[in-house]
């Protein structure tokens, strides 16, 4: 089966204000969130199995590929960008996936997706297991996105929680999630950036280390 994944991007500077304290000034904010976004896009991309990603942003802005929200919130996002996906390619599945993935490996993803592949619903709980990375719909049943604080038990009425590789469950919302994210392995636009600014220098052989 081949998926269309919807990724949300809310706007800049509101997005990640939790991570705010890794950076040093807003320009160097900007620079980190839109790293790793596009560690994220790039890994999707290259999955198996992912014929293609919608971007679905909540307002107008330089990238003009991407699907922009008409209704408020991260529901909204995804369920337009799911609507979208269905209307334009009803044969292929679809998936949401949370734009905050910057160790997500391309086979992790391939695998989750072939494990939604055998349901109706699926899901991916976050690393805390109360979260959501990913909730993916085959055709012909809608995604019932129900994200944010304690997504997990709520998809959970309507979709099957599935296994995935630590890539795709960690999402970063604050410092600690990015160290966590850092032992595992950035995604090049990530560690980048991180090594230009001198915040975390990452080692395959001894983890984290302050720059």
């Amino acid at each position: 089966m081949n998926w269309t994944v919807v990724i949300p991007a809310k706007a800049l500077p509101e997005a990640k204000s939790r991570l705010a304290s890794v950076s040093d000034g807003p320009e160097a904010h900007r620079r980190l969130v839109e790293a790793i976004r596009a560690d994220t896009i790039a890994a999707a991309r290259s999955a198996e199995g992912v014929a293609r990603v919608v971007v679905v942003v909540d307002r107008p802005g330089p990238d003009t590929d991407a699907l922009v929200q008409t209704s408020p919130g991260l529901d909204a996002a995804v369920s337009e960008g799911a609507a979208h996906a269905s209307r334009h390619w009803p044969a292929d599945g679809v998936a949401a996936l949370v734009g905050d993935l910057p160790a997500l490996q391309p086979a992790e993803l391939a695998a989750a997706l072939r494990a939604a592949a055998e349901h109706a619903r699926a899901f991916v709980p976050d690393a805390s297991g109360t979260g959501t990375t990913l909730l993916a719909a085959t055709p012909g049943h809608s995604l019932r996105p129900q994200f944010g604080l304690g997504s997990a038990e709520r998809h959970q009425v309507h979709a099957m929680p599935i296994d995935a590789g630590p890539g795709l469950r960690n999402d970063v919302d604050d410092a600690a999630d990015l160290h966590a994210a850092a032992a595992l392995g950035l995604g090049d636009a990530t560690a980048a950036e991180l090594g230009n600014t001198g915040v975390i220098v990452r080692s395959a052989c001894s983890g984290i280390m302050g720059a």
